[in-house]
């Protein structure tokens, strides 16, 4: 037969820090917002670059569409 001990801390009862849990979720969500932006800033400056011709206007772009999303956010 199974053995249905309790394992591990959550089974006891330990106490939750919910303000630490909030702090990371909240860290989380920025990172996702900013990580979004910095790619999609990436895939237009390639575009940019592949379409119009050189990496230099293309890094133009990806400053110029990450400073916009930041704004925006």
């Amino acid at each position: 037969m199974a053995d249905h001990k309790p394992a591990g801390p959550l089974e006891t009862g330990a106490p939750m820090d919910y303000s630490e849990h909030e702090r990371t979720y909240s860290a989380f969500l920025a990172m996702t917002k900013y990580g979004v932006i910095v790619c999609t800033a990436l895939m237009v400056a390639m575009a940019f670059g592949f379409f119009v011709g050189g990496w230099f206007s293309g890094l133009i772009v990806f400053i110029a569409v990450t400073a916009m999303g930041a704004l925006i956010l």
